[in-house]
């Protein structure tokens, strides 16, 4: 199971007095790179929400983004109550004050220092619980479009270490073909000269420079190396640096073959085999 870097989530948050819109967005990264975009009276709260999106998202380019939208009134300020009692008890005792005008005397008593509190320094608990199970739901979201994208890049993977595997078949069916054909080329290079060699150095000579080409390694390392591609495909949780480590050894193995090739035919199929892998490395910088 492979998951994409690239995602999309979206949640609206509904209280009170307010609408709280959520967007997640994420590209590919090789690590993670977050972005906070919110109204500053949850800036104290900033760490908390970047800790709970790096833990589910892992890696990375992503935008997160909070918009807010009042639907009522809204207020920070909060009468104290025991300070304006003290204060109308206090103002009851000067017999210049009517008492029938209760409203003046409440008016005034606000009025006085410390009655009012106006200061809202922290966001309240069960705001921020809602707030961070709004985004554990486009984090929901965008991992299952992580997940969509995954499926997709799993399916060309396959497709293209299919075909990767082919090329190798076809490298394999023409190899002795191209160790006869150097031979000969030698043998011929050898006649050429005109001159007379001695045929058990000769051949002796032939062998150790046909071992220099000899691809035997090559051809069952890349075996190897595309198999356990694919079984890293399959495993549970989604390793892009892995495949990328493997991707990286399939190519060693296929500039090793076309450098000892020295024969046409199997040149072509390792310019093929390049076409393939470099597809693939495109692909691979979108795996999480």
């Amino acid at each position: 199971m492979i998951k994409s870097m690239t995602g999309y989530g979206k949640s609206l948050c509904q209280l009170p007095t307010k609408n709280i819109s959520i967007e997640i967005k994420s590209l590919n990264s090789k690590n993670l790179d977050l972005n906070a975009r919110m109204p500053s009276q949850y800036r104290e709260k900033e760490l908390e929400m970047r800790q709970q999106i790096a833990a589910s998202l892992q890696r990375g380019k992503v935008d997160f983004s909070m918009q807010l939208e009042l639907t009522g009134e809204e207020t920070s300020a909060k009468i104290n109550h025991q300070v304006v009692k003290a204060y109308l008890n206090e103002l009851q005792q000067i017999k210049l004050v009517d008492e029938t005008q209760n409203a003046k005397m409440l008016e005034l008593a606000l009025s006085l220092p410390d009655s009012v509190s106006n200061d809202k320094s922290e966001v309240e608990a069960t705001e921020f619980e809602a707030i961070k199970s709004s985004i554990s739901e486009a984090l929901e979201k965008i991992n299952e479009y992580r997940l969509d994208e995954g499926k997709a890049l799993e399916k060309d993977f396959r497709l293209r270490i299919k075909r990767l595997q082919e090329l190798l078949e076809q490298v394999i069916e023409i190899d002795p073909e191209r160790i006869k054909n150097v031979r000969e080329r030698l043998q011929n290079s050898v006649k050429e000269l005109k001159t007379e060699v001695d045929e058990n150095r000769f051949e002796q000579e032939l062998v150790f420079y046909i071992e220099k080409y000899d691809i035997t390694e090559e051809k069952i390392r890349l075996d190897n190396h595309l198999n356990y591609f694919l079984e890293s495909l399959s495993s549970k949780d989604s390793n892009g640096k892995k495949l990328n480590f493997i991707g990286q050894e399939i190519g060693r193995e296929i500039n090793t073959i076309g450098s000892k090739s020295n024969f046409a035919p199997m040149q072509k199929l390792v310019v093929e085999m390049k076409d393939e892998l470099e597809k693939i490395k495109e692909q691979m910088l979108n795996v999480l």
